[in-house]
């Protein structure tokens, strides 16, 4: 920069952090664009840009840092042990042709036998 003909050379600005992270809050808000925003603070654009990028960065780092526990996708559930009131019960077939009604009843532990004989009946 020359002042009356003498070279003097261009400071740069320093900004504490706490005057970055109040120019990020601001970008952040609804409907405010970062150029409006630079503007405002007498900023240049790009660099807020960069204070930006830097920050979430550091945000990324910081959230990776954080060891995250692991929810397993099973959760067991104990249930009480079934009693003799709470036997499974049958499964019931009725079918009805005409005046002939036929009342099958089978295990439901033995539901794959009872689908494989009731297509087999069927057919």
């Amino acid at each position: 920069m020359m002042e009356d003909g003498i070279n003097t050379p261009r400071r740069r600005r320093r900004h504490s952090a706490e005057f970055k992270a109040q120019v990020i809050q601001a970008c952040k808000q609804p409907g405010v664009s970062i150029a409006a925003t630079a503007l405002r603070y007498q900023l240049n654009a790009n660099q807020v840009r960069i204070w930006i990028r830097a920050h979430e960065q550091l945000t990324i780092q910081s959230a990776q840092a954080t060891p995250v526990t692991s929810v397993p996708e099973f959760i067991p559930i104990p249930l009480p042990a079934p009693s003799a009131a709470t036997v499974t019960p049958d499964i019931v077939i009725e079918i009805k042709r005409g005046a002939a009604n036929v009342t099958v009843r089978w295990p439901q532990a033995a539901a794959a036998e009872c689908a494989s004989w009731l297509q087999n009946w069927l057919r």
